[in-house]
This record gives structure tokens, C-alpha cells and sequence, in this order.
């Protein structure tokens, strides 16, 4: 956790990704985003390929990103690749990685699950959402440490969620194995995970020249919420009676959504920036943690010996396969 003053910038929650970069020359970066091929992540690739960078989709579904990259196929700096990755199967992350050449300037570990209505299990054992969304970034980031130093100056980016600040995360029973599941304590464990995992790699990979932050991209209608009911979305005031989503007036579009992380992975303003969590363009305040806690980030997301501990939990899986 750091004791400096929280980081500001002169951008707003309404900014978009392309205006954080505006004036910004990212040729020759080369960087991987997650989940790119759809929600805040295509906004995320967009901005950066726009900005000239070299950007892969990894996404368990590579065609799905066809539009995005014959969009980036023309004349121009940016350029955008995709490859297949399936962040809950470890076997999919070693073969992203073998494939990987290279520098890499910047990682975004943007996708994720949500609300996954029943218990669910990687084939390491880990509950789904805890394992795609954070043993998986852990594995990809650990892979390709190698990429990340050589670029001399790179950036892990971690796209984390305000559910972090309900759940602590559980070391006594990460997986669910004796507490009944629940699919928002779940999705809330895996969110403070993935503050964890910029927290550990900061406190890590310095030396290399890498640097970590999280953030919450506030709320935006996408395919993250495609497995709540829609009795749960209308509770929340997203669904109309007829089916319709409907945005609220807090909601950002993805391209504000995606802001944030772009703010994170490639804005001068964040250079040597580490360790931190971020919302709405600003660094956020540290924050008790709870079910009365609606802003901020919690003191347990950003705790250096929870991220040790969890580093530690993670790498025990890794080497015991």
C-alpha cells in the first residue's frame, strides 16, 4: 500500500479510452489484451491499436475478434492479431505462451466471468471464476515475465471490480470445498484477487522494470453479466418487463469504460506508477472494506502479506501440475 498522495488526472469518469490517449504515439508497443474481443475489452484494443500499438486479442475464441482485426489491416501504425487463450485451462495459457516472441510493453488482463450461478471447477480444481479470472492472469503473467522485462519499461494491467470490497479473500476455503457457493462471494474473492495480483507483482518486478495497478471500470452493459437471470438484472433496474436493457445514468459506455485501463497500460501520466488501484481516471482512496463500502478500495485487496500469501498459494498449484 503506498503512503503517497493518491495520483489525479485531469480526465473525467466520461472520458473515453481514445481521449486518454489522444496526442499519445504507441508505435512499435507491442501489447496483449484479454478478453479483447468483446465488451471494454475491444474499446481497450481499439484505443491502443489507434494509437499505433501492435495488439494481440487473446480470447478463447479467436474469430470473434475477425472485425477488430481486419479493422487494423489497412493503412496506419496500429495493428491488432488475435490468438486463442482459455484462461481457465493452464494448458491453453502454456501454449499462448510458448507462442509468444519477443518484448511485451504492456499486459491487460482484462477478461473475466461473472456470477457463475453453480459451483464450478478448472481442471487444477480451482472454483471457475477464482481460476480464470485470477489463476489464469497469474499464469500468463508469470509466463511471460521474461517478454515483460525485456521491454525494459513495461505495464500489468489489471481490470478488477468494486465487488472486491465485500470479500476478503478466503485462504481457508478458496474453493468453496465446505461453505455453500455463492456466485457473488465468488465473483468478489476473484475480483480482490486480481487487486492482489497487481499488489504482488509490484512488490516482485520492480527491478525489471515492470509495474502493476488494478482498477474498476465502473458499470457497463456487456456480455460479463450474461449468466445473471433476468429476475436478478431487473432487481438491479438494468432489464425494462419487455427484456431491454436499459442504461442507468452512472452507466458509462464501453468506450468510457475502457478509459481506465487504458490510462493504466499506456499514459504517459502513469509512467513508474505501481502497485495502486484506480477508478474512474483517478487513483481512489483506501477504504475499510465491507457491505457498507461503496467506493474506494478495501485495505484487504491491497494488504502486501495477503498478496504474498496468495502469490505463494498460486505458485504451489503452478509447480505441483
Amino acid at each position: 500500500m503506498s503512503d503517497e498522495t493518491p495520483l489525479t488526472t485531469p480526465f473525467t469518469a466520461r472520458t473515453t479510452a481514445a481521449e486518454i490517449l489522444d496526442g499519445v504515439d504507441l508505435t512499435g508497443r507491442r501489447m496483449i489484451v484479454t478478453g479483447g474481443a468483446s465488451g471494454i475489452g475491444v474499446e481497450t484494443v481499439r484505443a491502443l491499436a489507434g494509437a499505433g500499438a501492435e495488439v494481440t486479442v487473446a480470447t478463447r475464441n479467436p474469430a470473434g475478434a475477425d472485425e477488430l482485426v481486419a479493422e487494423f489491416a489497412g493503412p496506419g501504425p496500429g495493428v491488432v492479431r488475435a490468438a486463442a487463450l482459455d484462461l481457465a485451462d493452464l494448458a491453453s495459457v502454456d501454449a499462448f505462451i510458448e507462442g509468444w516472441d519477443g518484448p511485451l510493453h504492456a499486459l491487460v488482463a482484462n477478461a473475466g466471468i461473472m456470477a457463475i450461478p453453480t459451483r464450478q471447477l478448472t481442471p487444477q480444481g480451482w472454483e471457475l471464476q477464482l481460476g480464470t479470472n485470477y489463476l489464469g492472469h497469474f499464469a500468463l503473467a508469470r509466463g511471460l515475465h521474461d517478454s515483460l522485462r525485456a521491454a525494459g519499461s513495461a505495464r500489468v494491467v489489471v481490470v478488477s471490480s468494486g465487488a472486491h470490497r465485500r470479500e476478503p479473500f478466503d485462504f481457508d476455503d478458496p474453493q468453496f470445498a465446505r461453505q455453500p457457493y455463492d456466485p457473488w462471494s465468488a465473483y468478489g474473492r476473484s475480483k480482490t484477487a486480481d487487486v492482489l495480483l497487481a499488489v504482488g507483482i509490484a512488490r516482485r518486478w520492480a527491478a525489471d522494470g515492470i509495474v502493476a495497478n488494478a482498477l474498476n471500470p465502473g458499470f457497463i452493459n456487456t456480455n460479463l453479466q450474461r449468466h445473471m437471470t433476468e429476475e436478478t438484472l431487473r432487481s438491479f433496474g438494468v432489464l425494462d418487463e419487455a427484456g431491454n436493457r436499459i442504461d442507468l445514468p452512472y452507466y458509462k459506455t464501453p468506450a468510457q469504460g475502457a478509459a481506465t485501463t487504458v490510462l493504466l497500460a499506456a499514459s504517459p501520466l502513469l509512467e513508474g506508477i505501481t502497485g495502486r488501484y484506480f477508478t474512474d481516471n483517478q487513483e481512489t482512496e483506501v477504504v475499510a472494506g465491507g457491505p457498507e463500502a461503496t467506493h474506494g478500495v478495501a485495505a484487504h485487496a491491497l494488504d502486501p502479506a495477503n498478496a504474498d500469501r496468495l502469490w505463494a498459494y498460486a505458485e504451489q498449484t503452478l509447480t505441483s501440475r
